[in-house]
């Protein structure tokens, strides 16, 4: 019976990811160029940033992902290069993406207003020799059924706008435009599946408390099209510039539920240029009974200042 519920479980998964297709991020904070085009070079330095997620512990086949990011400001800070790659698997989908990013950056008001590009190229696969299918019969009985490794690459665009001063910040991206075909098993000649718009817009602001204590609120909020509209809410204390710990609460889940999920945060700039954060997700969702929660951890390294200092004063936004 366990292992039938299991089953079970693992298939609404994967419904859930075909319909919101894009990696999810507990720390979308220290993560803004994996949804927003329009933030590269937004940051005063070259930083590279790397982030693994492990969502579900203990539920097998449960989603998976590993991003790598760099950004960068040229021409005095009036243009943003960047790249993300990322891998995210679930089940037997694996799923791989590289984006490569430019910005162009208008000096407005206090801030700065970053419109970007981003051109992707995403391999989209799927392994039905994988070890944990199992099956009461043999699967080259059923002629409907697909057999061996199948495989798609399908190129995409996206675009986006990101805003910053020194305490605000807000952005609308809308990473992949083309709703790609990825249906492998087109016997009828008509798409049954295909890449899924999502759109996502982010605010946030820094509240001094304290000479030593910020307080910093934010939001990243996430449509995807025939998907209900989901929403992480973020609050943070900041310490000495240094420290951070916060809590974000992240709605979804079934209707009769209180939400997807409640994550911790904490964080820390190990020295002016490296930056660690680790965050756990408490689930909330119908899946709760059958997982451990979700781990996630980040590491961002910083060159310096595009003049070539050390950056004296880490910058949150």
């Amino acid at each position: 019976m366990k292992k039938i519920i299991t089953t079970i479980i693992c298939s609404l998964g994967m419904i859930v990811c075909f319909a919101q297709q894009e990696a999810q991020y507990t720390q979308f904070i220290y993560n803004k160029l994996a949804f927003n085009p329009g933030y590269a070079g937004s940051y005063d330095a070259a930083c590279l940033t790397g982030i693994y997620r492990n969502q579900w512990i203990g539920l097998e086949g449960a989603p998976k992902t590993m991003g790598l990011s760099f950004d960068m400001p040229l021409l005095n800070k009036r243009v943003g290069v960047g790249m993300n790659i990322n891998r995210n698997t679930i089940g037997i989908t694996d799923q791989w993406t590289i984006d490569g990013i430019y910005s162009y950056r208008i000096a407005l008001g206090r801030g700065t207003l970053g419109l970007g590009v981003q051109a992707s190229i995403r391999y989209f696969g799927l392994d039905y020799n994988d070890s944990r299918l199992q099956a009461t019969q043999a699967i080259n009985t059923d002629g409907g059924i697909p057999t061996g490794e199948q495989n798609k690459y399908l190129p995409n665009f996206g675009a986006g706008f990101y805003y910053s001063t020194q305490k605000v910040y807000f952005g609308v991206s809308v990473p992949r435009i083309l709703n790609n075909n990825i249906d492998f098993n087109n016997l009828s000649g008509n798409e049954e599946g295909t890449e899924v718009t999502h759109a996502f817009g982010m605010v946030g602001v820094m509240i001094p408390l304290t000479s030593k204590v910020k307080l910093q609120p934010q939001a990243l909020f996430k449509y995807a099209a025939n998907s209900p509209f989901d929403m992480d809410f973020n609050a943070s204390l900041i310490f000495d510039n240094k420290y951070t710990a916060g809590l974000t609460y992240r709605v979804g889940g079934s209707t009769d539920r209180a939400g997807e999920s409640i994550d911790i945060l904490a964080s820390a700039h190990v020295t002016p240029n490296v930056l660690f954060g680790l965050s756990y997700d408490i689930t909330l969702s119908d899946l709760k009974d059958y997982n451990s929660g979700s781990i996630e951890a980040v590491l961002r390294y910083c060159f310096g200042s595009s003049e070539g200092e050390d950056i004296i004063n880490p910058r949150f936004f």
